[in-house]
């Protein structure tokens, strides 16, 4: 196992991690099977890439931000606030997404990114926060619920969690 030197932390994208970035998302999509494509352009121009994520975006209908997880020069994942909700995001997707890149899975990062990501929510002036995860994603369930998460119903394929 890599040995972290320095503590994780949430902060804008950036191309400071552009290797670990790259290998990590494209990981990511072989375990999934999903399309790679996107990793050429981004890597042929991966300042631009950065650029393009680097700000408050409006994205599923919503202004959100998103932050990369790192630690030094690796990227450990990622996590997205959404400042408001949609009824579609109020039943899957809620206010904060996140995800660890494979190399970085089952070692604590997702309950101590998911912490930090509840302060940013705070910072965007969210205080009752809302988390989906699918019923067969315990993982996930885990996570929110480590770190505070009080179960609600069931929407569609989703359960919900609220934090706050």
């Amino acid at each position: 196992m890599i040995t972290l030197n320095e503590a994780p932390r949430l902060i804008r994208p950036t191309t400071a991690v552009r290797t670990s970035y790259l290998t990590g998302e494209q990981a990511d999509c072989l375990l999934r099977g999903t399309d790679t494509d996107w990793l050429g352009p981004a890597s042929e121009d991966f300042d631009s890439f950065v650029a393009a994520r680097d700000h408050d975006k409006e994205r599923w209908e919503v202004m959100s931000t998103v932050y990369w997880y790192i630690s030094g020069e690796h990227y450990l994942g990622s996590l997205v606030v959404r400042h408001s909700l949609t009824p579609e995001l109020a039943s899957e997707g809620g206010h904060i997404g996140y995800h660890v890149v494979a190399p970085w899975r089952r070692q604590g990062h997702a309950t101590r990114m998911l912490e930090l990501g509840l302060e940013k929510a705070r910072e965007h002036g969210i205080s009752r926060v809302l988390l989906t995860c699918a019923p067969s994603n315990e993982p996930s369930k885990r996570v929110i619920e480590k770190n505070g998460g009080v179960p609600d119903e069931q929407l569609g394929s989703e359960l919900r969690y609220w934090i706050g």
